[in-house]
């Protein structure tokens, strides 16, 4: 996790939370990839698609919505996996507040 982190440097404030065994990706606030088996998942949308070509889409975990799988080797490009993690997040919607109890 340490290593896909630091690799994602150049995005911003990226931190990752311990979730279910597994890690889920943040960026202002956004949570837009998740780290399954050691496997970089980026959460789908039309801008990352297009900066990305043809990713392969594959469940990170079972009943979960497929997403597109990074292959190792575009891990290791630290500015095209930067470039993608704010083409992702700035794409998403932030996460509705939680209602009080």
């Amino acid at each position: 996790m340490d290593f896909i982190l630091d690799q994602m440097h150049g995005a911003g404030g990226v931190t990752a939370k311990k979730m279910f065994g597994e890690y889920g990706v943040y960026l202002d606030g956004k949570m837009f990839a998740v780290v399954c088996d050691d496997q970089l998942f980026m959460k789908p949308t039309a801008a990352g698609k297009a900066y990305i070509g043809e990713p392969e889409m594959v469940q990170p975990f079972p009943q979960a919505k497929p997403y597109f799988l990074i292959p190792g080797d575009q891990c290791e490009d630290s500015a095209w996996l930067s470039e993608l993690c704010r083409i992702t997040a700035a794409e998403l919607p932030l996460p509705k507040p939680k209602k009080k109890k």
